[in-house]
């Protein structure tokens, strides 16, 4: 097997597992059952486009393309950063209106 044809079988079968990766990602995203279970498989979702883009830079030999999931991945990055904010934020606020609630119903 030449060096083209084994770099063609190696983008082939890391689409297909790519695939289903994603696949698997969306499922969690849906169905999963708490804010940071989605806002994990949001981060998942992120890095499996990132290496589709990495397989098709490699299978056609454009390697502009890399410039492209670099730049994803530092957004991804920094919306993860940001999700992680809020949900830290959010369970705060929830856990101070619940000693507001513990010390209303001990009065």
């Amino acid at each position: 097997m030449s060096g083209p044809e084994f770099l063609h079988l190696a983008t082939t079968v890391s689409l297909g597992v790519l695939t289903a990766a994603l696949l698997v990602t969306i499922y969690r995203i849906v169905v999963g059952p708490s804010l940071p279970d989605r806002v994990l498989g949001l981060d998942m979702l992120i890095a499996v486009v990132i290496g589709y883009i990495a397989a098709i830079a490699l299978r056609t030999g454009f390697m502009l393309y890399l410039d492209i999931a670099i730049a994803l991945g530092l957004v991804g990055f920094l919306s993860t950063v940001a999700f992680a904010r809020f949900i830290v934020q959010r369970w705060q606020i929830d856990a101070a209106s619940r000693e507001d609630h513990l010390e209303e119903s001990r009065k």
